[in-house]
């Protein structure tokens, strides 16, 4: 391959890096993950380049399906089953003035508590899932990855989609700002001790999830209902901490900061006006790796 070839392999490539992460991602629930998968594909692209190839969106996009399932499995094989939770990495944005270019991508992200749901499926049921219903990959191009046939691997995607319908919170509300409305009033509640404003703003079955990896053990925990994650929340309150407003994967979300350091984040599915879920990163180690130390 000659350098003009090269140049316009690399274009190519670029051009759909945005996608390829995507998908990586809504597979893996790790950016950094998501990234050496994608890196893998420009690695194997590079190396064969695209003779032979007549689709390359769908190549490109089974060669990182490919790498997203062998992360799972491999993934599956060394997990702790002692750690009640372990959350998927959240993309962390500033909750400033969004122009078009941002607010169309942030349209396009998703949710965090959608991932928690999509980390309970079988690597086979993810990835069939997320490259049909997400990016619209045909059956007969997916099945190969999973060695099923066409008609077995929609079968493993109406099974995760099953899933996902059943464990996945209602459809979130919309508007960020209305969204925003209701964490400050959870905050607020909890800062004067209002129990019962607190409970105006929590969903009867909400549930809280906290990652505090393996140096906050103690904070790795899940509570459900409204009393536990209204009893938690005035818990925390009382901690001398501050906290900065942001964009949690597209919806309203906190960074709690304790001195100069980020202690956790928390990213909130508002459904209806109620919160629904609460799902906390706290773990020092990935808040590092998440660069979430936002500015003002």
């Amino acid at each position: 391959m000659d350098e003009r070839e090269r140049d316009w392999l690399v274009q190519r490539f670029e051009e759909r890096r945005p996608r390829l992460r995507a998908v990586a991602y809504r597979m893996l629930g790790s950016l950094a993950e998501a990234e050496e998968a994608v890196q893998d594909a420009w690695l194997r692209l590079s190396q064969g380049g695209v003779d032979g190839v007549e689709n390359l969106d769908g190549w490109l996009t089974t060669i990182v399906g490919r790498v997203c399932l062998n992360l799972l499995r491999a993934r599956r094989l060394r997990t702790n089953e002692a750690s009640p939770v372990h959350l998927p990495d959240p993309v962390v944005k500033c909750d400033g003035n969004r122009d078009p270019e941002q607010a169309t991508s942030l349209a396009d992200s998703v949710g965090l508590a959608l991932l928690v749901v999509l980390d309970t499926l079988e690597p086979a049921e993810r990835l069939a899932f997320v490259l049909h219903d997400m990016f619209d990959l045909p059956f007969e191009e997916i099945g190969p990855l999973v060695d099923r046939s066409p008609a077995a691997t929609r079968q493993l995607a109406s099974r995760a989609r099953r899933r996902v319908r059943r464990s996945a919170p209602q459809e979130p509300d919309q508007d960020v700002a209305r969204q925003r409305e209701v964490v400050d009033a959870f905050f607020a509640a909890a800062h004067d001790g209002n129990f019962d404003a607190l409970i105006a703003v929590l969903d009867p079955d909400v549930v809280l999830r906290t990652d505090g990896g393996s140096a906050r053990p103690k904070l790795t925990t899940i509570l459900r209902g409204q009393t536990a994650v209204a009893q938690r929340a005035q818990a925390f309150a009382r901690q001398p901490a501050l906290r900065r407003p942001v964009l949690v994967n597209g919806a309203a979300g906190v960074v709690v900061m304790v001195g100069d350091s980020p202690f956790s984040v928390m990213g909130f599915t508002v459904v209806a006006g109620k919160i629904v879920e609460i799902n906390t990163i706290a773990d020092p180690e990935r808040l590092q790796t998440l660069n979430v130390a936002m500015q003002s």
